[in-house]
């Protein structure tokens, strides 16, 4: 039987950097840290000889020079990928983006995907049964929503914590979390309706820190996967090896 080299998958986001360790396509592993100095320390001693960079924080490509002799892909708009790309702006898609995608492309191919990726934004994408990506929509994450009601308002407080939310709102924080979050909930239900008027066999995939926690709070069936970026990415550093 033949045994695939380990690959390690790094996904630097905004607030913390997130890797996985690949065996035979399993996520064998994973960590998060949240200093690059700490993941270069941490990718440096490990002993895989393969390994995937994406980073929406900052420009990635000096990071292949930290790693010596091993075989580095820094994901970018020109890395060939599993899907075919039909976005205009191809330079401006988030590599994220496209490594949910090519998640979603892994784990459901030859169906019709909505992946809902829950971050400093949230992003709804559609990857179609022939691996055709068409491309989606943008708006603000909840964390976001709640820095701009600080910014935009003398009084409102800046919430970065909150407890399970209720409809009706009985104190200030309490009617701000439930805004947002049920604003959040109604947006996804509306445009996942959407999607599914069109393609009523549509699978809808979330991912995202708060992924788990939204998945129940849909109407619409939801299939969670918080490690889709991670193996997105493992998808495509394997699709570069055979290409």
């Amino acid at each position: 039987m033949n045994i695939n080299p380990t690959n390690l998958v790094v996904d630097i986001g905004n607030s913390s950097i997130k890797v996985g360790q690949f065996q035979n396509n399993q996520l064998t592993d994973d960590w998060v840290f949240q200093h690059a100095d700490e993941a270069i320390s941490f990718i440096k001693k490990h002993a895989t000889p393969r390994i995937i960079i994406c980073s929406v924080a900052s420009d990635s490509h000096g990071l292949s020079d930290q790693f010596g002799e091993k075989e580095i892909i820094i994901l970018d708009s020109s890395t060939p990928i599993p899907f075919q790309n039909h976005y205009k702006t191809k330079n401006t898609l988030g590599v994220d983006r496209i490594a949910a995608l090519a998640g979603a492309e892994c784990i459901n191919y030859g169906k019709n995907n909505l992946v809902i990726d829950i971050g400093s934004c949230i992003t709804y994408d559609f990857l179609d049964k022939d691996s055709r990506y068409h491309g989606g929509s943008i708006s603000p994450g909840i964390d976001l929503r709640f820095k701009a009601m600080n910014d935009y308002t003398a009084k409102l407080p800046l919430l970065t914590k909150y407890e399970a939310v209720a409809l009706v709102g009985k104190t200030t924080e309490a009617a701000m979390v439930s805004g947002v979050i049920n604003g959040v909930l109604a947006e996804m239900d509306g445009i996942i309706s959407r999607y599914q008027a069109k393609w009523p066999d549509l699978e809808v995939i979330m991912c995202g820190r708060a992924a788990n926690s939204f998945e129940s709070k849909l109407k619409a069936s939801i299939f969670a996967s918080p490690k889709l970026v991670l193996i997105g990415l493992n998808r495509i550093l394997e699709y570069n090896e055979k290409s």
